[in-house]
């Protein structure tokens, strides 16, 4: 089991829980490009945890390791149960969402809309740390509608400290929970860094990570070099994951070179076999990779392929081979 320590470490640099995307095969997938980055599944609620396909829920490679569970709830009960069982999944963190603007999520009291009750997020921590080997941690935002996320924020850090947290990820963005689409309110609310950065110098004994609009690895290493503890990247890391993830080992812990995208394709080509082994669809893995070569000639080529041929029936790994075969040969 990894380390508090270790964790802390790996969460230097994160790769966001995205839903329909960071799934166990991109989780997989991302994983050969980066050793070291911290990996979270998709939101998970609570009531699924305990009550639904556990299998297909919660599996995972071992590979993935280092590797976060990210629950949805408010019932501390609820949550607490589910973090068992996430713990005794094998995952190494559980994490809780208090960040996600959809209305389903509205309605289920759990999301953004806990940046309205502290008191309540700190109850429900309370009850997972209570029921958890791993560590429990936190992703928020710096406020929701008309609060003030200079009031609001560092009493919502401080109940969450006090209950026992020592891990928080900020989403650099209020929430508009009314009026706003979930895309919408990843793009139009400002960024607040120098928020999250005076959060970090209030709660000095919290690792807070930065969450928004991170686009590449050099401006991640920036937030370090300012005195942050991580940086958890999304859209960037899913859509031009070479960018990002390519070259962060070396960069930020300092092991090993950066990875070249031919060989973390044909490191996937044994996963897509056994994948394909089991009954799954080809599509279900490539359509994590097709950024796989951004930038690269040959790449349109190498995404055409893929997106037209993987989701027809028995399209197999001959496929994603022609299509490596395909930017090659642009590339030359």
């Amino acid at each position: 089991m990894t380390t508090s320590d270790t964790l802390s470490r790996a969460a230097k640099l994160s790769v966001a829980p995205m839903m329909d995307w960071t799934d166990r095969h991109c989780r997989y997938f991302h994983r050969q490009i980066s050793r070291e980055a911290l990996l979270y599944t998709e939101m998970v609620t609570a009531p699924a945890v305990s009550h639904g396909d556990r299998a297909r829920l919660l599996g995972f490679d071992a590979a993935e390791h280092p590797v976060a569970l990210q629950l949805g709830g408010s019932d501390p009960k609820e949550l607490a149960e589910a973090t068992r069982i996430g713990a005794d999944h094998g995952y190494d963190e559980i994490n809780l969402n208090c960040g996600c603007p959809s209305d389903r999520v509205q309605s289920g009291a759990f999301g953004a809309v806990l940046m309205k009750t502290p008191d309540l997020v700190a109850e429900c921590v309370a009850a997972m740390i209570a029921a958890s080997p791993v560590e429990v941690t936190v992703k928020c935002r710096i406020g929701v509608d008309d609060q003030d996320p200079e009031e609001v924020l560092p009493d919502f850090l401080g109940k969450i400290a006090a209950a026992g947290v020592r891990r928080v990820t900020i989403h650099a963005r209020k929430a508009w929970l009314q009026g706003l689409s979930p895309k919408d309110n990843r793009e139009i609310p400002p960024l607040d860094y120098p928020l999250v950065h005076r959060m970090k110098a209030a709660f000095p004994q919290l690792h807070v990570s930065i969450n928004g609009g991170i686009g590449d690895l050099a401006a991640a290493e920036t937030e370090l070099s300012q005195g942050l503890d991580g940086v958890m990247v999304g859209r960037a890391a899913y859509h031009q994951p070479m960018e990002v993830l390519g070259a962060a080992d070396a960069r930020i812990w300092g092991r090993g070179d950066a990875r070249d995208p031919f060989e973390v394709a044909e490191a996937m080509i044994p996963y897509i076999e056994a994948h394909l082994a089991r009954g799954g669809r080809l599509h279900q893995v490539t359509r994590h990779m097709l950024g796989l070569f951004h930038g690269r000639p040959g790449a349109r080529r190498y995404r055409q392929i893929l997106s037209e041929g993987a989701t027809r029936p028995g399209a197999d790994s001959e496929l994603f081979a022609s299509a490596l075969s395909a930017l090659r040969e642009q590339a030359i």
